[in-house]
């Protein structure tokens, strides 16, 4: 049986990492809040922009940039976007259990989040760029790992590359999700223009209600300029989406631990209140027992 004073001892350890847990808490529920957000506003614009690409391809014919061109993928890469720090429950466990589903001798990897990163060193995998993103994801650090890639689809270093990350459903949801980034083969992404119908519905419904546009120098310029900026927006929205899902899945991790260190002091309390009943009890009872023998 334990002491009281192992017990003390312990009921006072555990209310320090409650307050630890809950201060952590709140600090991820303040950056959540604004995460959220940010994630949630920019996807009007990604969908906004896939419309506009429907515009463009719509009227490009049957051109198709560099960007779109599919080859037999002998070599693959993999962002994977990861958190920086740990303690945000199972978010980054899923989206490793992903990345490993990939072939290591043909799949190079490049990590965005430092917990990425680790996972890639300590299996011996083939890690070719390490990037790190702040609390709020700015434009340019998904533009740098979005170049980064694509040079080397262009240099033909690379067949394929698909980003894993963690996609934000609610605050209690956070999906992993493997992403197809290059080629973009798959022209129903925004091509909207080629429906069942064959007829230029979409595309009338996709830029105000008109079916002849203007293209200034032409559209597959156009297609060319504005197809580096849909892959570095498409970029930043998943980092954002990424640090929406993290700072959920830590309040939630961190509000857990809380709830559970308050029963673990209760039921410490209650051992603690018992053994130091029966202590007095003892002591009482050999009290009462000197004395009736004293007479």
């Amino acid at each position: 049986m334990p002491s009281t004073r192992h017990l003390r001892r312990r009921i006072r350890s555990v209310k320090n990492t409650s307050q630890i847990t809950r201060a952590m808490q709140m600090v991820a529920a303040s950056k959540m809040r604004k995460a959220q957000t940010s994630a949630v506003a920019g996807r009007p614009y990604s969908e906004q922009l896939q419309k506009v690409l429907a515009g463009v391809v719509a009227n490009s014919g049957d051109y198709r940039p560099p960007l779109s061109q599919k080859r037999d993928v002998k070599t693959r890469a993999v962002i994977l976007v990861t958190s920086d720090k740990g303690l945000c429950g199972s978010l980054n466990a899923n989206i490793l259990r992903e990345a490993a589903e990939y072939d290591r001798d043909s799949t190079a990897y490049v990590c965005a989040g430092r917990k990425g990163a680790q996972f890639i060193a300590r299996t011996k995998r083939n890690l070719t760029a390490e990037f790190t993103y702040k609390d709020s994801p700015e434009f340019k650090e998904a533009r740098t790992i979005a170049r980064y890639v694509t040079d080397l689809f262009k240099k033909g270093e690379v067949d394929k590359v698909e980003v894993v990350y963690p996609m934000f459903i609610s605050t209690l949801t956070q999906k992993p999700v493997i992403y197809p980034f290059l080629p973009i083969e798959d022209m129903e992404r925004f091509n909207k223009a080629e429906t069942k119908t064959g007829d230029d519905a979409s595309s009338r419904d996709v830029l105000g209600g008109s079916s002849e546009f203007m293209f200034e120098p032409s559209p597959q310029a156009v297609f060319e300029d504005l197809l580096p900026h849909y892959l570095n927006f498409e970029l930043y929205q998943i980092l954002l989406e990424a640090k929406a899902s993290e700072h959920s899945a830590r309040m939630v991790a961190m509000k857990n631990a809380t709830d559970n260190a308050q029963e673990l002091i209760k039921d410490l309390t209650l051992e603690y209140n018992k053994i130091r009943q029966d202590t007095i009890t003892r002591e009482l009872l050999d009290i009462t027992g000197a004395s009736i023998a004293m007479g």
